[in-house]
């Protein structure tokens, strides 16, 4: 069949196979020469997809114990974080690190070592991972954790699904009083505004901003900055004390085809960061807002892919390090503005500092953009690469769709270890991705 990221670029023809247990994934992972894991298709380009063999782990999705008193929930790797948010939110408890989506499994969270709005506090998706189920190249199954096979356990979380398949994990929640969060807004005019907003706010537990990608001179990286904290009962109206964690049905919209290609241009992309950036500064200050809206707003929108057209959409998304992070960012805006082929849906957040074999965040920030897939934009992405590098700054693999080889091994000096590894382990030939096999890892 054919199978594509969330991006819709590229699609690639698969065989695909969907176990229903796990001694049908350990036949699956004994039999075929390479495979590789795809949960429910989040990752951006071609990093869940093996044209031999892609193992479909949506059926492995029973949630096997839960520990009320630590908040550990023992999963299988097909679980999806919003049905575990559907079944522990109402007990007070919530995942401890969430990426903009909640349609995401928990294998992949692992695999790709997913970050959310509070990683300059509590790091990324590993601080909550206890343990790993993991399947090597014979069939065999292995505890991994901190004090069980402590190198496999690091190097499989962040390591895209290549040193084998993730069958179960233990993940911890944090306990909250409410299902709301109270959100401050404080619009910042330029870029270094917006920086130092976040430095200034290194206590928040959440920060994000949406940031427009179009201004210029003065406006260059004007911002949203939108600072998160799980709101108490005392925070709430009377009426929402009385139920904290009821916050109200959330009415989905969807998107029924595919955008004609000119819908997104630099005049409606202008004119919509204008309104949105005057519409958030209307509207700054503080407000209680549902988890949903706060954490997931694109997940409301069903569908929203299709926005970009038929020949589907690049996320560009780097990492730089803290001490050249403003230069670097002022320099990959001035490039996107220049080119004008703005995005629309451009984020930038604080990263607080990390040290793991293969994951993406290191301490400074992070700046995602969606392109459209164009000569104009694919050609604007590789001299954002080149900027990047420039600056010392590295790439998200889950994001990625069409980063070439060379680029990834100029951004990335930890992958001699990382292939180390793979063959330390005899998983570098039998788990593969297109990506991979792209990338030369």
């Amino acid at each position: 069949m054919k199978l594509s990221g969330w991006g819709r670029y590229p699609v690639l023809e698969a065989r695909v196979h969907a176990p229903r247990s796990v001694e049908a994934l350990q036949a699956l992972v004994r039999s075929e020469p390479s495979v590789i894991a795809r949960g429910n298709g989040r990752a951006y380009g071609d990093s869940a997809i093996n044209p031999a063999a892609t193992l479909d782990m949506r059926h492995l999705d029973r949630m096997i114990a839960f520990d009320a008193g630590t908040g550990q929930v023992v999963a299988e790797a097909g679980v999806l974080l919003g049905d575990v948010i559907a079944s522990f939110l109402p007990r007070g408890w919530f995942p401890m690190v969430t990426p903009g989506t909640k349609f995401v499994t928990l294998g992949g969270a692992i695999a790709a070592d997913v970050h959310g709005k509070n990683h300059h506090r509590d790091g990324s998706f590993r601080e909550c991972v206890d343990w790993i189920d993991l399947i090597g190249a014979e069939g065999e199954i292995r505890r991994c954790s901190r004090e069980q096979n402590r190198a496999l356990f690091e190097h499989t979380i962040g390591g895209m699904g290549l040193t084998g398949i993730i069958a179960r994990a233990a993940i911890r929640l944090r306990p909250v009083e409410s299902g709301w969060i109270r959100q401050t807004t404080i619009p910042a005019p330029n870029l270094r505004a917006a920086i130092a907003t976040f430095e200034e706010s290194q206590d928040a537990t959440y920060s994000v901003a949406w940031i427009d990608c179009l201004g210029r001179g003065e406006t260059l990286g004007r911002s949203l900055v939108m600072l998160g904290e799980h709101a108490t009962r005392a925070d709430l109206s009377p009426v929402q004390a009385r139920r904290p964690f009821e916050t109200g049905a959330k009415r989905k919209r969807s998107v029924p085809f595919d955008f004609p290609s000119f819908t997104l241009n630099r005049l409606s992309v202008t004119a919509f960061n204008k309104l949105y950036y005057w519409q958030g500064a209307r509207k700054a200050g503080v407000e209680i807002v549902d988890w949903d809206s706060y954490f997931y707003p694109l997940d409301a929108i069903l569908g929203w892919n299709r926005i970009y057209g038929r020949k589907g959409f690049a996320q560009f998304q780097c990492v730089l390090p803290l001490a050249e992070a403003e230069r670097g960012l002022s320099a990959l805006l001035e490039e996107i503005a220049e080119t004008g082929a703005g995005s629309f849906l451009a984020v930038l957040k604080r990263f607080g500092a990390q040290e793991s074999p293969f994951s993406f965040p290191m301490e400074g920030y992070t700046l995602a953009l969606d392109f459209p897939i164009t000569r104009k934009t694919l050609a604007l992405m590789e001299r954002l690469d080149q900027i990047t590098i420039d600056f010392g700054g590295r790439f998200y693999l889950a994001k990625d769709s069409r980063m070439t080889a060379a680029t990834f091994r100029a951004s990335e000096p930890r992958l001699r270890d990382f292939r180390t590894q793979l063959d330390a382990q005899g998983a570098a030939r039998h788990f593969r991705s297109a990506q991979s096999e792209r990338l030369e890892i």
